[in-house]
């Protein structure tokens, strides 16, 4: 998912500022409503799980350039049922960091729009599912339809938002549809794979009970709201 360098550059990365620090503000506004309810150690601990979780999806996974962009797994669904909303934003952002500071140097310039492009579609499951997953249900218990929606909004926000950033940085022309509508045709791998990953971790979630009360997943997993 990464943007390739020199998309957007120059004062059109004011609004890639702008949208980023905007992400990273509501998502620190999720991490009190976390705090209220885990304690502090949790948060840490479910935030470093998802920045290793974050790297290794990006650098360790298969990944390919497509088009305007590069096609990951990134499993932000994944990471938003298991470890929360907070702990996703904050490791999301935080393993983009490490892999662009110590692997992909050449990926930093762009590191507020990529930054925007996976945690707006995170903010957006968090409210979506608050809408589509009743109270009473466990995260463990949701049913293949409810993952799909949730899956295709994050990887569907994703893909929108590379669009906007190639049309943006490099204008509406007939190579700049072609290169997007290359890297949305394969996403739809993604798309496709993804829910049934959310399945499997929360099946795997589910058998081992255990991991309940060890801090180490939001209470939401095991829990009704």
């Amino acid at each position: 998912m990464h943007i390739e360098p020199g998309v957007v550059d120059g004062a059109k990365m004011a609004f890639a500022y702008a949208t980023a620090t905007g992400a990273v503000a509501y998502s620190a506004k999720l991490a009190m409503d976390d705090l209220r309810a885990h304690p502090a150690g949790s948060f840490a601990a479910r935030t470093l799980m998802a920045t290793v979780g974050t790297f290794v999806f990006f650098q360790i996974l298969p990944h390919f350039p497509v088009g305007v962009s590069e096609v990951h797994f990134i499993l932000g669904t994944t990471l938003f049922l298991v470890l929360g909303a907070a702990p996703a934003a904050f490791g999301l952002a935080l393993g983009l960091l490490v892999q662009g500071m110590f692997f992909a140097p050449s990926d930093l310039p762009m590191y507020f729009v990529n930054v925007t492009t996976l945690l707006v579609p995170l903010l957006g499951i968090t409210a979506l599912a608050r809408r589509i997953i009743p109270a009473r249900t466990a995260y463990v218990d949701l049913d293949y339809a409810s993952v799909l929606k949730l899956s295709a909004m994050y990887q569907g926000g994703v893909v929108a938002w590379v669009a906007f950033w190639a049309f943006y940085g490099q204008g509406v022309t007939a190579e700049t549809f072609q290169s997007v509508w290359t890297f949305g045709a394969a996403y739809m791998l993604v798309v496709l794979v993804e829910p049934v990953a959310d399945l499997a971790v929360l099946a795997g979630a589910k058998a081992l009970r255990g991991l309940e009360q060890s801090g180490a997943v939001h209470k939401r997993l095991y829990n009704a709201a």
